[in-house]
């Protein structure tokens, strides 16, 4: 058998059983299993997060969430799921003709958590610029016509 601990030899156990034993200390040691990411494309180790929060940490970022509300504030932690933690948090108002388009209007909330299933983007406020839609093609210019 090519199993390392050779665990089927031992008299007690039975083949089948020390396959099922060495399967599961391979998937737990692995992270396999209970979203470890041991699925498809999931070459050893430990998952690491796309996002990198950790250089944004203690400075001013806008956040996105899901409902379309708009954060701005101090990023003063984070976790594996992001939720967020931010300090000194404005939030953007709505315009109440149209609920889409965010103003630059703001409320204090001071110190909040956002959940982070309700985390669409997460942007440094410093260095990032508004651009035009790219998919909205020819239809913003007639509007301002």
């Amino acid at each position: 058998c090519s199993c390392p601990c050779r665990c089927y030899q031992r008299r007690s156990l039975s083949r089948e059983q020390s396959t099922y034993i060495y399967i599961l200390n391979r998937m737990s040691s692995s992270g396999a299993g209970r979203g470890g990411g041991g699925g498809r494309g999931g070459g050893g180790g430990k998952k690491e997060s796309i996002l990198e929060l950790a250089k944004l940490v203690d400075q001013i970022v806008r956040v996105k969430c899901l409902g379309g509300r708009e954060l701005r504030g101090a990023l003063r932690g984070y976790d594996e799921l992001v939720n967020l933690v931010l300090d000194d948090c404005e939030e953007f108002i709505r315009d109440p003709d149209d609920p889409e388009r965010v103003t630059s209007e703001t409320r204090k909330l001071g110190l909040v958590v956002i959940r982070g299933t309700q985390v669409s983007l997460v942007s440094p406020e410093e260095g990032t610029e508004e651009i035009a839609n790219p998919f909205l093609g020819g239809e913003e210019e007639e509007e301002e016509e």
